[in-house]
C-alpha cells in the first residue's frame, strides 16, 4: 500500500512552472524545472529560489525549553542570542545521530527548531520522549512554507521588498520582519549552497504572495526557481552533509567530522560515549574526495587503497558543475584520511583513482 505523498503549499506553482515534480521524503517536490547544471550554475553567478517546505519545524516554549535542547542536542545552545541560529545534531543513545538541525533562538524561552522533512516525525517522537518537564511543543511543519533565496546577487532582489537592511544580518543569525508586505517573516542568513543569501520562513497563507513577489522582482536579476537537483550538487560542492547519506542512525557525529558542533562543556544524550570516544580515537571518517580519473562516484560505491584493500564507502557523490569532475563523500579508515591521500573508487568494475581533499571543493 502507497503511502500518499504531502503536498507543499505551491505543488500547483511548480506544475504550472515546469518542474519535474519527484517524491522526497514523503513530499512531492520539484527536481529540477530546466537542467541541473543550469540551475546550479544560476546559483553559483545569480540568483535563485527553492520552495524547501518540506523541511520540519518545531516551537519549543516554556521556561526548561533550553533545558530539553540542552539535552538533545550536541552543540551548546546557551551561547544563542534572540535572534541568533545553531547548527546542532541530536545523538542517539547508541552512538549514532537522530538528526541534524538548526536551531534558532525566537525569545528568552521560546525556540523554533528546523529538521529534515524526512525525520519529522521520529524527530518528534524522540524530543517528545525526553520531554520531562512539560515543555510546550507546537508542530508547525504543516502550517509554514520555507524559501531559500540563494546567490550573490540574492541580496540585492530580498532588499527591494523589505524595508529591513538585509546587510545587517550577519551569516547565521535572522530577523523577523515585514517581507513583500507580509508580517512575521522569519529572514534568516542561512543556506545549503555556499553561495550566500537567505532562507524566508513564511505562514503557507502567504507563501504564494511572497513567492511570487521575489519572482517579480528578481526578473531584471534574471531570478529563477531551483530544484532539489541542484540544492544537492551546491551543497555537495560545499562538504555540507545530507543526513540520509553522510549522517545516520549509525554514524557517530565525530566520525562525521562533526566535532565542532559536539560540545563536551554540557552533558546531553550519549555525550559520556562520545567523550569516551574522541579520547580513544575513531576508526573512520567522512572526507571528501575528487576523481582523478574520469568517472562519476555515487552512494554506495565502495573505496580502496592502492593494495586494493576495502578501506570504506561513498557516502555521496555526482559530477561537480563548477569544477567539472567527479567529487564526493565517503567514509574510509583513518589512515587514508589526511588531505592528499590517494584513494581509488570501484565504479562499474574498475578502480578509478581519486585523491582526498578537504572540503568546500569550491572557494567563494
Amino acid at each position: 500500500m502507497e503511502t500518499e505523498l504531502i503536498s507543499i503549499a505551491l505543488e500547483a506553482k511548480h506544475q504550472e512552472l515546469g518542474a519535474k515534480m519527484v517524491p522526497f521524503a514523503g513530499y512531492l517536490m520539484p527536481l529540477q524545472y530546466t537542467s541541473v547544471v543550469q540551475e546550479h550554475k544560476t546559483i553559483r553567478e545569480g540568483v535563485g529560489i527553492f520552495d524547501v517546505s518540506h523541511m520540519g519545524e518545531f516551537i519549543l516554549r516554556g521556561p526548561k525549553a533550553l533545558d530539553l535542547i540542552q539535552k538533545i542536542s550536541s552543540n551548546d545552545a546557551t551561547k544563542l542570542n534572540i535572534g541568533s541560529a545553531q547548527y546542532s545534531c541530536m545523538p542517539n543513545d547508541k552512538g549514532g545521530v537522530v538528526d541534524d538541525l538548526i536551531i534558532y533562538k525566537l525569545d528568552d524561552q521560546e525556540y523554533l527548531l528546523v529538521v529534515n522533512a524526512s525525520n519529522i516525525d521520529k524527530d518528534w517522537n524522540w524530543i517528545k520522549s525526553h520531554n520531562t518537564d512539560n515543555v510546550e511543543m507546537i508542530d508547525r511543519s504543516n502550517e509554514m512554507s520555507l524559501f531559500a533565496v540563494q546567490g550573490p546577487l540574492a541580496s540585492q532582489v530580498l532588499q527591494k521588498l523589505t524595508k529591513v537592511t538585509l546587510a545587517d544580518i550577519p551569516y547565521y543569525t535572522f530577523v523577523m520582519g515585514e517581507i513583500a508586505g507580509i508580517q512575521d517573516v522569519i529572514i534568516s542568513a542561512t543556506g545549503y549552497t555556499g553561495a550566500g543569501g537567505f532562507e524566508l520562513y513564511v505562514p503557507n497563507s502567504g507563501a504564494e504572495q511572497l513567492w511570487d513577489a521575489i519572482l517579480e522582482t528578481g526578473k531584471e536579476d534574471n531570478i529563477q526557481p531551483i530544484g532539489l537537483g541542484a540544492r544537492d550538487t551546491l551543497r555537495l560542492e560545499m562538504g555540507f552533509c545530507l543526513y540520509g547519506n553522510d549522517i545516520d542512525d549509525t554514524t557517530s557525529p565525530l566520525e562525521a567530522g562533526l566535532g565542532w558542533i559536539t560540545k563536551f562543556t554540557k552533558p546531553f544524550i550519549n555525550s559520556e560515549a562520545l567523550q569516551k570516544q574522541k579520547a580513544e580515537g575513531i576508526t573512520k571518517r567522512l572526507v571528501g574526495f575528487e576523481m582523478i580519473e574520469k568517472g562519476i562516484p555515487r552512494a554506495g560505491y565502495t573505496i580502496y587503497n592502492e593494495n586494493d584493500e576495502l578501506i570504506g564507502k561513498v557516502t555521496s557523490g555526482s559530477q561537480s558543475p563548477i569544477l567539472e569532475k567527479g567529487i564526493g563523500l565517503g567514509y574510509v579508515t583513518v589512515p587514508h584520511a589526511k588531505a592528499d591521500s590517494t584513494i581509488f573508487i570501484e565504479i562499474r568494475n574498475k578502480r578509478i583513482k581519486a585523491v582526498v581533499k578537504k572540503t568546500p571543493f569550491i572557494k567563494k
